[in-house]
């Protein structure tokens, strides 16, 4: 009995191996286009498509900050503007620098809360939201300035 056990035994292991190796791909936790570090680009956003609108995932607060992102200030927190690492490396590869963060105000919330705008470029021409502090990101592109208030 005990030698019939082996070759299933075996099987098992393998198919095991071969799931763990090529099978189970974590999914993300959020809904939508998410941001991948292999320079993948997310589904075409309104502004892509010539719509003017604001996308749907972006809080009503994000407005004011790609605003003043757009004129280059004021901003309210004096992190804002300042180098966005991507030491989690959720953002495709660029070199140091070429990030920056923007706080988006958190109604509530006692400190700069979790959301942030992360934007690639000088000028920028790479837009990211994150409402998780930097677990996730969609990538969008903003409204054409003056065109969606």
């Amino acid at each position: 009995m005990r030698r019939n056990l082996w070759p299933i035994a075996a099987v098992v292991l393998i198919g095991l191996w071969a799931w763990s190796q090529f099978g189970h791909r974590p999914t993300a936790s959020v809904s939508g286009p998410v941001a991948v570090a292999d320079g993948a680009r997310a589904a075409p956003t309104p502004a892509a498509r010539g719509e003017t609108a604001y996308p749907a995932f972006l809080p009503a607060e994000a407005r004011d900050v790609l605003r003043r992102i757009a004129a280059g200030g004021p901003f309210e927190h004096r992190q804002d503007g300042s180098t966005f690492q991507n030491r989690e490396r959720r953002l495709p590869a660029q070199a140091r620098g070429y990030y920056r963060e923007y706080t988006v105000e958190t109604p509530g919330s006692g400190d700069r809360g979790a959301r942030r705008i992360v934007t690639g470029g000088d000028p920028p021409s790479e837009y990211y939201y994150t409402d998780d502090h930097y677990r996730s990101f969609r990538r969008f592109d903003p409204p054409a300035q003056g065109a969606a208030r």
